[in-house]
Parts: C-alpha cells; structure tokens; sequence
C-alpha cells in the first residue's frame, strides 16, 4: 500500500533529525567522556604506604650549616605548620609538575666543577646545579605553591651507585615521597632503590636519622 504523501515526508523528516540528534549526541557523549578519563587521569593519587621510621637525631651535614647561615627563614622551622600534607589530586598535580619543570630548568654540574669546592648548597640561579640544589628549588617553589615546608624535607640518601645523593621527601597522610633530579617520577621511599641515611628535622636545628634503611631495588618498570 501506498503511504500518503504527508507520513512519507514526516517519516523521513523524523529519520533525518533523529540521526542529526544521535550524531550531535555522540559527539557530546564522546567528547565527555574524553575529559573525563583525562580528569581522572590527572586525578589519581598515589596509593597508601608506610612512612620511613626515624630512629633518632642526627647532625645536619656541613653544606646545609651553611646554607642556613647565608638563608635562615628557609631553615627556620614553624611548628604551628603540618608536619605532613593532606594529599589531594591537586597537591599530586602540583608536585608532580613542579618536579618535572625543576628537573628540566637545571643542568646537572657538579660543586666541584662550578664553585671548585666539593659541597655548596644554593638555588641554582645560574642554571647549573648539583642534585641538593634541585630539591631546594623544588622546595621553595612548593612552599610559595603553599605547601608546608616543615612537610618538605631535604633527605640524604645512598644511591644505586653507592653515592652520597640529596632528594626531597614530602610526607603526606600517603606516606613518603621522593622528589629526585634522576627521574620525574615521584616515588614512595621504599620503591627508589636507595639507603635512607637522614633528613632535615621538623622539630628544630638536628636532622632526624633514618638509620641507614634500605628499599627494595627498583625493577625495569619502575
């Protein structure tokens, strides 16, 4: 049978629109779901892990002695500040971005090789630095960023080479992080590979021991 001419045009009329709105709709439905796998993706935090112990007070090593005579509000500790952060999303974002655009804005020199003396600690204005003098800058940065410095403390470690080695460990409600010069990535403690020694204290002028703890060395796809 013959439809009349005005229901064949309606029905194509509704299968034209109808296929306009589905497209419109897939577009919105897709590009949604884009942004939000990238918020999520930008979102995750790190999982739960158990902070480095501290097993007692140590001195601080010489480098930072004067470091903190040349510079005493960056040594200065406040105890009315958290001496670990309430980690969320955007604190994650931040340090992680903050750590990659340091570690991009500073060519590796050794003391030796810039200053002629084996030790300085400093902000690295220059563009030249040394591994203390990353984690410094990472430093100031976050606390202008309004993170808590006493929650941002310098660490002396051993590395994979059996090296002395300066990282930055910011203790969260997470557990420990390590800010490094070598790799981007930020860590717990206990995936780096290295032997924990000390870090600048969160109570006063002595650094805290750590006692020489050890973490598991790193695999390939760490």
């Amino acid at each position: 049978m013959r439809q009349p001419l005005f229901g064949l045009l309606s029905v194509r009329s509704f299968s034209r629109s109808t296929f306009r709105f589905a497209a419109v709709s897939l577009a919105l439905t897709l590009t949604a779901a884009a942004a939000q796998a990238q918020t999520q993706t930008g979102s995750i935090l790190p999982g739960l892990s158990q902070p480095v112990a501290r097993v007692g007070t140590a001195k601080p090593i010489l480098g930072w002695i004067r470091f903190c005579e040349q510079k005493p509000a960056e040594c200065a500790v406040d105890p009315d500040e958290p001496a670990t952060i309430e980690l969320t999303a955007k604190d994650w974002q931040t340090l992680n971005r903050i750590n990659q655009q340091v570690n991009a804005a500073i060519t590796a020199k050794t003391d030796k090789d810039q200053w002629g003396v084996e030790d300085v600690w400093d902000f690295a204005e220059d563009g030249y630095g040394d591994c203390e003098d990353y984690q410094l800058v990472k430093r100031k940065r976050l606390a202008e960023a309004g993170f808590p410095r006493r929650a941002l403390r310098m660490t002396v470690v051993i590395d994979e080479e059996g090296a002395g080695h300066a990282v930055m460990m910011v203790r969260t409600n997470r557990g420990d992080f390590i800010l490094d010069n070598k790799r981007n990535a930020i860590l717990p403690w206990h995936k780096t590979g290295y032997v924990y020694i000390k870090r600048e204290g969160d109570e006063g002028s002595a650094w805290a021991s750590l006692g020489g703890r050890t973490s598991p060395t790193m695999t390939a796809n760490q």
